[in-house]
């Protein structure tokens, strides 16, 4: 009933008795094998290699292991011979997943010390009693350029220029713990030189020494790149905060400006169109026809001044004006702008459509702004038409989350090689005799735009022309129908 295999030999070293699980282990579970020689038994590639020192031992009556493999059956038997009144006793005892093991323990730490040998980081081992280094790879000689044997000399400290390492690795082995993170520290070279490397630790088992696998990464120059970077982004702060109190002046300028645009500039421009209708209507009969033309002519220049700068005082509000954004009913928003429109020009037939089923989140006054700069512009080139049209239209994008604001007419067009310039300030594409304007109402449309996070964008069309407005609305908004 034993575990292991047991084989009873006499003097002469034949079979006298054997058990059940000997015969399993050396594959004869049917045969009688009493009285045969028991290097019989047993397969050759066994017999060979241990024959004879099992033989000498036997002679000295001493006991007598090996570990055999049989490359035929795949197992590995451990034979164990013990001397006996009778003769000899061999038990025989399956080691198969031990063996397994070993190998497998062996081919481990193979491949351990050959990642270690060929590795490309510096990596060493040093003892943690003695502190001194056991073994060193080829990429931590050249880097520290020493020989392996004269690094197999040194112990840890030598490697540090202020004694640090005792101490570094000193605090590893009291916290019991198995490694130490990383690590920035100095470390001198064979020449002397001192570099900054990135060093890791982690405790093992070298050659049956209680070991410390140090592993390390010269980072002097990311070092110095790091510092020369801090340096630059100090300086960038400070070039920031120059330039934010440069803006922080010019925008106290552009409210001056504005101010100015507001108040001093348009007060002598009334009074110069003032005085010349009061020239008009009491010298003007006194006047022939080059005087009163010329009243005329201020008159004109006076009124599109002032209209200049309207449209500037507008354009210089514009990133000033900070309402929060709302839901906005762009037809209610229409509405006094074309009244406006209507009752200064009687005389024009204009259709107006608008379809704007959804309300747009947006800063209203801004967009009250952008729509004035865009219904006067459609109005100004249907002017010569017989019957003009324009249309408002609001639709998705396909942008996800994104409302665009349309504006159609049907009247000149634009050269569409000319289409990036629309957009610019005092740039023209008509003569001013035909269509009167100074050129900043589709700039201040962009600027609206732009301080939505949108865009604006034009086509000529065969009919006239269109103009769009990309309004992102804010995430988690849908385009909501207007409420009736």
């Amino acid at each position: 009933m034993a575990r292991d295999g047991i084989v009873l030999l006499d003097s002469a070293g034949q079979i006298a008795e054997m058990n059940a699980e000997a015969r399993r282990l050396l594959n004869c579970v049917e045969a009688d094998l009493t009285g045969l020689d028991f290097w019989d038994a047993v397969l050759p590639d066994v017999a060979e290699p241990h024959q004879l020192a099992t033989a000498q031992a036997m002679q000295r009556l001493e006991e007598h292991s090996f570990v055999a493999h049989s490359k035929f059956e795949g197992d590995w038997l451990e034979y164990t011979f013990r001397p006996c009144p009778a003769g000899y006793v061999v038990n025989l005892k399956d080691v198969t997943p031990v063996q397994s093991l070993q190998l497998l323990l062996a081919d481990s730490e193979f491949t351990n010390r050959l990642l270690f040998r060929s590795s490309p980081n510096a990596m060493w081992v040093f003892d943690v009693t003695s502190l001194q280094v056991i073994d060193v790879n080829q990429a931590a000689a050249d880097f520290y350029g020493i020989s392996k044997n004269n690094f197999l000399s040194l112990k840890v400290g030598a490697l540090f220029p202020d004694g640090s390492g005792a101490a570094l690795f000193s605090s590893v082995r009291s916290a019991g713990t198995a490694h130490l993170a990383l690590q920035i520290c100095r470390q001198v070279k064979g020449d002397g030189s001192v570099v900054l490397v990135e060093l890791a630790c982690a405790r093992i088992t070298w050659h049956d020494h209680e070991a410390m696998l140090v592993s390390l990464a010269d980072v002097t120059e990311r070092h110095i790149s790091d510092r020369t970077l801090r340096r630059e982004i100090l300086e960038l702060q400070q070039s920031l905060a120059s330039q934010g109190e440069a803006l922080k002046n010019a925008l106290s300028d552009v409210s001056a400006m504005t101010f100015a645009l507001s108040n001093d500039l348009q007060v002598p421009l009334h009074a110069a169109n003032g005085f010349a209708s009061m020239l008009d209507e009491k010298y003007g009969l006194h006047l022939d026809d080059a005087g009163r033309h010329y009243i005329k002519r201020i008159q004109a220049s006076t009124r599109k001044m002032a209209g200049l700068v309207d449209d500037l005082r507008t354009l210089v509000q514009v990133p000033q004006l900070s309402d929060e954004p709302e839901k906005v009913d762009v037809s209610v928003l229409c509405d006094p702008i074309l009244q406006d429109l209507r009752t200064r020009y009687p005389d024009r037939v204009v259709t107006f459509e608008i379809n704007a089923p959804v309300a747009v989140v947006a800063n209203k006054r801004l967009l009250g702004i952008a729509l004035t700069c865009l219904l006067k512009n459609a109005w100004k080139f249907t002017s010569k038409k017989p019957v003009g049209w324009i249309n408002v239209v609001i639709f998705a994008s396909e942008a996800p989350g994104e409302l665009v604001l349309q504006v159609s007419d049907n009247g000149e067009g634009f050269d569409p090689a000319y289409r990036d310039k629309l957009f610019m300030a005092f740039q023209r594409l008509h003569s001013a005799a035909d269509y009167p304007g100074n050129g900043l109402g589709l700039v201040t449309v962009k600027r609206v735009a732009e301080r939505h996070g949108g865009k604006v964008w034009a086509e000529s069309t065969p009919t006239g022309a269109s103009f769009y407005m990309a309004l992102p609305q804010p995430q988690g908004v849908h385009a909501n129908p207007l409420a009736h």
